[in-house]
């Protein structure tokens, strides 16, 4: 039994001897099982840190795997492609190392700043020449690595995305991109520069003479030599990065800004009126005489000046660049508005004393014909050609109108009454002044070649005695006028005055003078001779009537009773001082303007009459004096009476002034129009 028990005691104990190894085996294996989980789970991101690297890897070995030739040929190939690449790099880096002295102030050192700016236009045209080249190489070699899988697909599609891109930005603004906007920041600067120069050196011509007279000579550059030399070097730069067009929008904005401001001080404001702003060329005369002045000035010195500037600054680019600027600065600075004026009084209404104005501007003209011709005869001036051309076709005709209008003007007139109180009817003193100048050594030689040229645009040739003769007809005209006028009074005696007055003036306001000279000295005597021969009758059938009612006849004092000899006196005194009063009263308000005519036939009144009643009154006044109603009889001292008669045919001014002096010029007589038709001067 304790053999027994002793056996199954030593079962037991290796029965848990075996629990506890196997106990521990199985504690061992789990330790391991997990030092091995954790160590699979820290090897998990370095097994996909080589999954992620095995492409890598495969594209780097596998060019051992490629065709030998390929790899072979796959180095010249490259080395085609760099060098070119590399080239254009170092040129790049070229660029950048001028950024500095471009994006300076060119006044500086303007000769370095454009040989500077020139390497740069060197390096950009070497970049421009040279970068598609590079490109094409480099695309080359990609197409080889793709077709002998000499390279990584994905490696091989990155470089072709980034050669696109090059080639859109060398096709797109190629050289923004080349230089970063460097050119062209400099190109600004040389702009400004430009700008700079031309505004530091445009003065304004200082106009201190107000009689410009005559200026006959050229104008000077207005710029020193090495101003324009700079400006020329910088246009050359300019114009080969293609702003010639902006360097000439400069240039016409500075120069003709000049322009502006020197014709200003001249007060121009009446280039701008317009044919509603005035009633009649007399209103604006002092205007066009201005007008011929300013014009002159501003055609021999203002442009003249810019026409020598513009071809010292532009002559090396060509004649129509040159000519094109300065047709703009002219156009700009105001020579229209000269022409527009002109244009505005040929275009108002056509009036007598228009003619001289007329002949005025054609004079101011043609006196700048040659500059005309030489400084807007260019293409590039066609606007200012055609305005001028207008403007010379408009004064032509116009004063070659009026003119051939003269004569059927005077025709009109002979049917209007003359003036009622007989002095000399405006149209008479209009046309001998209005003859006389057109006559004149100042307007008949301009008349004579308006109408040469009118009557050669009608195909009619110009005979030299035409206006002569066309004178002539006017004037005859007024002598025919004047015979209805002389005839047309109802009173023969205001008649007399009438054709005194009118004789009187032609005679002593044409002698001497051309057209005195033209009509001559006979017909200048007869005019005399007609107005002595009108005195005598007026003096005779007047006031020479007068001394016959103070007769002596019957008045023998003492002879019979002083009651009836003082009755006689008082009756003739009464008939005398009747016819006296009423004589004085109908003429008082006839006028005779000339002084000397005035004078002398009041002077002739008083030497027909004064001394007759003086001798009356000293004789017979006694009889009449001491009479309670002597004033009735003895009206008038002989004082009295002589400055009475002194007194008479003065002219009234401010009813009868001169044709020049009315507000409307159209109407030569008492508010008869000059005008034939609407059409002919209207």
């Amino acid at each position: 039994m304790d053999q027994s028990a002793s056996g199954n005691d030593c079962k037991n104990n290796f029965c848990i001897d075996k629990l506890i190894a196997a106990r521990k085996s199985l504690k061992l294996s789990l330790e391991k099982s997990r030092t091995l989980g954790l160590a699979l789970e820290k090897a998990g991101p370095r097994l996909e840190e080589i999954n992620q690297r095995l492409p890598s890897l495969e594209a780097a070995v596998r060019p051992i795997r490629a065709d030998k030739d390929a790899l072979v040929a796959v180095g010249g190939h490259i080395n085609r492609a760099v060098g070119p690449a590399a080239a254009v790099l170092k040129v790049f880096d070229a660029v950048h190392g001028l950024e500095k002295s471009l994006l300076s102030d060119p006044r500086n050192d303007l000769p370095g700043y454009l040989s500077v700016l020139k390497r740069l236009e060197e390096a950009l045209r070497f970049l421009g020449d040279n970068c598609g080249l590079a490109i094409q190489w480099l695309e080359d070699i990609i197409e080889y690595l793709e077709d002998n899988r000499v390279a990584d697909g994905m490696y091989l599609s990155n470089l072709k995305t980034s050669l696109k891109g090059l080639r859109e930005l060398q096709n797109d603004g190629e050289r923004v991109h080349l230089d970063g906007g460097l050119l062209d920041a400099a190109l600004d600067k040389l702009e400004n520069e430009f700008r700079r120069l031309l505004t530091e050196h445009s003065v304004p011509l200082p106009m201190s003479s107000p009689s410009l007279g005559e200026q006959a000579c050229i104008a000077p550059s207005p710029l020193p030599v090495t101003v324009i030399q700079k400006l020329q070097a910088i246009l050359g730069r300019l114009i080969a990065n293609n702003r010639l067009e902006k360097c000439i929008t400069i240039y016409v904005e500075v120069r003709s800004s000049n322009v502006r401001a020197s014709l200003k001080a001249l007060d121009l404001d009446y280039l701008e009126i317009s044919i509603s702003e005035f009633n009649n060329v007399q209103s604006i005369e002092g205007y066009i005489e201005q007008w011929g002045k300013h014009l002159e000035f501003a055609v021999k010195h203002l442009f003249e000046a810019d026409f020598k500037l513009c071809n010292d600054v532009f002559e090396r680019i060509g004649l129509d660049v040159w000519m094109g600027c300065f047709a703009k600065i002219a156009a700009q600075a105001g020579i229209l508005a000269f022409l527009q004026f002109g244009r505005t009084i040929t275009e108002s209404k056509k009036e007598p004393v228009k003619l001289l104005k007329l002949l005025d501007i054609f004079s101011s003209l043609n006196k700048l014909r040659l500059d005309f011709n030489r400084l807007f005869g260019g293409a590039a001036c066609a606007e200012i050609q055609n305005l001028t051309r207008d403007l010379i076709k408009g004064v032509i005709d116009g004063a070659a109108e009026i003119f051939w209008e003269i004569f059927f003007q005077v025709e009109l007139q002979r049917q209007s009454p003359p003036p009622q109180d007989g002095s000399i009817p405006r149209l008479v003193s209009f046309i001998t002044d209005y003859c006389n100048e057109i006559l004149g050594d100042n307007y008949r030689p301009i008349l004579s070649q308006v109408l040469v040229i009118h009557q050669s645009w009608k195909q009619k040739k110009f005979q030299e005695m035409i206006l002569v003769n066309e004178v002539l007809k006017i004037i005859k005209a007024v002598d025919l006028n004047l015979e209805t006028w002389v005839k047309a009074y109802g009173d023969a005696t205001l008649s007399c005055v009438f054709a005194m007055n009118c004789h009187w003036h032609l005679y002593k306001h044409l002698k001497g003078t051309k057209l005195g000279e033209l009509m001559g000295d006979s017909w200048l005597k007869e005019h005399e001779q007609y107005k002595e021969y009108y005195s005598a009758i007026f003096l005779r059938e007047s006031w020479g009537k007068l001394p016959s009612h103070l007769s002596r006849e019957g008045l023998i004092l003492f002879s019979g009773s002083r009651a009836t000899a003082r009755d006689l006196v008082k009756k003739r005194l009464k008939t005398f001082n009747e016819a006296f009063d009423e004589m004085f009263r109908k003429q008082s308000v006839w006028v005779i303007p000339e002084r000397d005519l005035r004078e002398k036939t009041c002077q002739l009144i008083v030497q027909t009459v004064l001394p007759v009643y003086r001798s009356y009154m000293q004789t017979y006044g006694p009889l009449v004096e001491k009479d309670a109603s002597s004033s009735k009889y003895a009206k008038y001292t002989v004082q009295g009476l002589e400055q009475m008669l002194l007194s008479l045919f003065l002219p009234r001014r401010e009813r009868y002034g001169s044709f020049k002096g009315r507000p409307t010029g159209s109407k030569i007589d008492n508010g008869v129009d000059l005008r034939r038709t609407a059409s002919a001067v209207a």
